[in-house]
């Protein structure tokens, strides 16, 4: 039987919070595995709002969007959280667990997903341990585990130095490239260059609003 192929596209979309103008407008796209899309723009341009509403958190007051082939969201927050406890290879080989496989496979896998984001060295340190960069790539190695259709990531390089960016950002690609659809949002001028595709939500912004 043949897979459905992955995609997602919006068709004029829009959304504003009560009480307050057009947050964005308009916007049409459409997702595909195989490179990395960036949502762009300055803080309070929409970015997150449009990530929840590509994850189904939140419906869009006008448009729509249609999905295909998506059967598993990931979501990585831009603050990551953990159980403070708790190994960090533990938080990696949760999805995993709960998908069936057992404790050694799911340990290993985990580790394997961690090395690629340089996390083998702190497979076993408590979460409480990590930096703020390590946990961020935690996160990004928990959510990989998942096996996602469509991979959501805010500010995936916001705590990181620029050689560790210009990592995740290689290993997004190649996620990208194995069949996920990856979509980011960022500021980041060096993570907006990594992308195949880019939506600015300057584009897309109310004509009487000015961004802070």
């Amino acid at each position: 039987m043949t897979a459905t192929p992955k995609l997602v596209r919006a068709s004029g979309l829009g959304h504003r919070f009560t009480g307050t103008d057009d947050l964005f407008s308009g916007l049409d796209f459409t997702l595909l595995p195989g490179g990395i899309t960036g949502i762009c723009g300055p803080s309070g341009c929409g970015k997150s709002t449009l990530l929840s509403i590509l994850a189904g958190w939140l419906d869009p007051v006008a448009g729509r969007i249609e999905k295909a082939g998506i059967d598993r969201t990931g979501w990585v927050f831009q603050n990551p959280y953990g159980v403070p406890a708790r190994a960090a290879v533990d938080h990696v080989a949760l999805p995993l667990l709960a998908r069936g496989l057992t404790r050694a496979d799911a340990e290993q896998r985990a580790r394997e997903v961690m090395a690629t984001f340089r996390l083998a060295a702190v497979a076993d340190r408590p979460f409480r341990a990590l930096s703020g960069g390590e946990a961020q790539r935690l996160m990004l190695a928990r959510a990989v585990c998942s096996a996602p259709d469509l991979l959501l990531v805010d500010e995936p390089t916001a705590q990181l130095d620029l050689n560790t960016a210009a990592t995740v950002n290689a290993t997004l690609g190649a996620i990208a490239q194995e069949g996920t659809i990856v979509v980011i949002a960022t500021h980041d001028p060096h993570t907006r260059a990594a992308c195949t595709q880019v939506i600015d939500m300057a584009d897309y912004a109310a004509h009487d609003r000015t961004a802070p």
